[in-house]
């Protein structure tokens, strides 16, 4: 695929759109959050209006607000404990559909909605395959032990940097009230052994590392001419 910007975006929308398909009648299902999931919300509010029962659950602000803008009804993990199926994107997808995932600061609900899915349907486009996750690993602490953890993080390995806002002084704040730590990694020799670390430092909440759902996961790669389709049958041992 070429890498402008309209082919990346005719990709994403690809890939939002097949997904919207896979929503069948009277599902409660999970709303991820990141521009290609925009597209899936767009895709499934046609869906709505010709007749389609579905309910959702919002793993962010910006994707409530955006599903209530085009007219998708909401609900939420207390009154929907197992949902049907969630549908989220990706910053990285590695052969063994292990990812990095939350560069948009809602990796925590993400990982909540994912882990509450029989199905976890994650949209991209091919951009977003590598063949080894590397780099920018999003932590999210609670302020009080934040700069303890990024002690902490250190020794793991990274570079932390408390993730500044854009137009607002200061850190960016989640919606769980917490901060971001972006953690820089060289490389990532064994994803699912970090993803435990870092769940082992006191005062952080949750990683962008999702390395337990690729048994239950889906991926549609967007392409400007046809979607590829993943699963766990394809993943590279």
């Amino acid at each position: 695929m070429a890498g402008t910007t309209e082919a990346v975006a005719a990709a994403k929308r690809a890939a939002g759109y097949q997904a919207a398909g896979m929503v069948e009648d009277e599902m409660v299902i999970g709303l991820g959050t990141g521009s290609t999931v925009l597209y899936m919300i767009e895709r499934l509010s046609g869906r709505v209006r010709d007749g389609l029962s579905v309910s959702g659950v919002p793993t962010s602000y910006q994707t409530a607000m955006k599903a209530r803008e085009y007219g998708i009804p909401l609900t939420t993990l207390d009154d929907n404990p197992v949902l049907d199926l969630a549908i989220d994107g990706a910053d990285q997808i590695d052969p063994q559909l292990r990812m990095i995932k939350g560069r948009g600061a809602a990796l925590t609900r993400e990982k909540c909605v994912a882990a509450a899915a029989f199905r976890f349907i994650v949209v991209a486009d091919d951009t977003k395959m590598v063949s080894r996750l590397s780099g920018v690993v999003p932590v999210e602490t609670i302020p009080f032990a934040t700069k303890t953890a990024m002690g902490q993080l250190r020794g793991l390995g990274c570079r932390p940097f408390i993730r500044e806002a854009v137009k607002k002084d200061g850190p960016v704040i989640t919606d769980n009230g917490n901060f971001i730590v972006d953690c820089q990694f060289d490389e990532i020799a064994d994803p699912a052994a970090l993803e435990a670390a870092l769940a082992m430092i006191p005062g952080v909440v949750e990683s962008g590392l999702f390395t337990r759902f690729s048994k239950n996961t889906t991926v549609i790669i967007g392409n400007e001419k046809k979607c590829k389709v993943l699963t766990s049958a394809d993943v590279v041992p």
